[in-house]
């Protein structure tokens, strides 16, 4: 290789390497999961559901279907936290914490999730509402709103709906706080959630008798 052409590929190496230092740097974040759950339901065998049921991952818009931990300051204006997100978007924790929970009450072993795409006597299924942090006048919560349906697997016909609401109030602004109090309120969601899901079910099974 001639001076020439080691000069020109020293100087193409510089320019890029310069170009690369004035990009910006992505800013570091803490990933959160959401907490485990705080307590657990033993069943006896004899209410064991003879019915299998598949959890179906919310639908959301896409101001919640993204990894970032939203908040609304005021209004209408949703935001998010400077420096930190979930470990997955949101509709996905849901779901996965859907799963958590029907499987520590034990009532229904039988059960799947949409991602493996099997067949199942019923399904639950939804939109994510909201999943944030809010502002308003009694001071901050943490509000999850899901619009639940419980739908039968073969015919897709709607069998119930309900629309669940839950409100954490939160005394520390933090994330670490903020991250607990949506564990907190989740908990309280599964355990509306299983209840409504198995009493909707039974009674449709009973029907078809």
């Amino acid at each position: 290789m001639s001076h020439t052409c080691r000069y020109l590929a020293l100087a193409v190496a510089l320019s890029l390497g310069s170009a690369c230092s004035i990009l910006p740097q992505a800013e570091p974040a803490d990933v959160y999961r959401l907490p485990a759950a705080q307590t657990s339901q033993a069943t006896s065998a004899s209410a064991v559901a003879s019915w299998s049921l598949r959890l179906n991952k919310p639908l959301a818009s896409d101001a919640l279907n993204n990894p970032k931990i939203a908040v609304v300051p005021q209004g209408n204006l949703i935001s998010n936290y400077k420096g930190a997100r979930w470990s997955d978007p949101a509709p996905l924790l849901l779901r996965n914490r859907m799963l958590d929970a029907f499987q520590r009450d034990g009532r229904v072993p039988r059960l799947s999730a949409d991602d493996s795409n099997l067949q199942a006597d019923y399904e639950l299924a939804g939109e994510l509402q909201a999943f944030q942090s809010e502002y308003s006048a009694d001071g901050l919560a943490v509000v999850i709103r899901y619009d639940a349906r419980l739908v039968q697997g073969r015919s897709q016909r709607i069998l119930a709906s309900r629309r669940f609401e839950v409100r954490q109030p939160l005394s520390d602004k933090q994330v670490p706080a903020v991250v607990n109090g949506f564990g907190s309120a989740s908990d309280q969601l599964m355990t509306q959630l299983v209840a409504w899901t198995l009493a909707q079910a039974t009674q449709a099974q009973a029907k078809n008798q």
